[in-house]
């Protein structure tokens, strides 16, 4: 039998998921008032949940406590929070590659896998709405996973999830039609090249891939 307390951890962290989801999709718009006594009804929770995951979920920036008031929904990112963000990103991202790198051959089967799972993905029809961006963006996601799991730090690896939430913010304030997902997809080819022909040069790969992600947020973005 569960100990209450893990019982109760599980519990936050479903509503966790459920509150990030609704977030993520959009379902709760930026600037919206979040009531926690609303919240616990509509997911037919008690309060005690919905207001751990909220404290959670105001560590990633996407929702704000606003004093005397409770929590809001944030603000979408502004051009220069999304510049510092893709900075950091880039940092992480090329210095998990730098070190992934070091176990290239142990880490190449699981790149091509995502890789090829994302590409088949990009090759079908996929719903043109929150639901259907966040399908892709998690396999792109997925790709990235992979290297950051065999940059072998763990405190890289939390940083780099810390992130997460805020780059598919980003993207649901980016992406149109127009966004170059083939584009993405070339360069992510890219790296996987490098890592299957040894790693070197899987950082290069990986930093004209950030700079492709810049160049694609600053044109959508304008």
């Amino acid at each position: 039998m569960a100990e209450p307390g893990i019982e109760r951890r599980g519990l936050r962290d479903a509503v966790h998921e459920r509150l990030l989801t609704m977030l993520l999709e959009t379902r709760l718009a930026p600037g919206m008032r979040l009531s926690i006594d609303g919240l616990a009804r509509d997911l037919d929770v008690s309060q005690t949940p919905v207001r751990e995951a909220l404290v959670l979920l105001e560590r990633t920036g996407l929702v704000e406590r606003v004093a005397l008031k409770g929590y809001r929904v944030a603000e979408q990112l502004t051009r220069a929070q999304m510049d510092e963000l893709l900075e950091m990103r880039e940092l992480l991202e090329v210095a998990a590659a730098e070190r992934a790198a070091r176990g290239a051959v142990d880490l190449a089967p699981a790149l091509r896998e995502v890789h090829e799972q994302h590409a088949a993905l990009l090759a079908e029809p996929v719903a043109d709405d929150h639901s259907g961006h966040r399908k892709i963006f998690e396999a792109d996601w997925a790709f990235h996973r992979v290297i950051l799991d065999h940059a072998a730090n763990r405190f890289l690896s939390q940083m780099a999830d810390d992130l997460g939430a805020h780059v598919h913010r980003m993207r649901q304030t980016i992406i149109t039609e127009h966004y170059d997902l083939a584009e993405a997809l070339a360069e992510h080819a890219a790296i996987l090249a490098a890592f299957e022909a040894g790693g070197d040069g899987a950082a290069d790969a990986m930093r004209a891939h950030m700079e492709g992600v810049r160049r694609r947020a600053r044109r959508e973005s304008d």
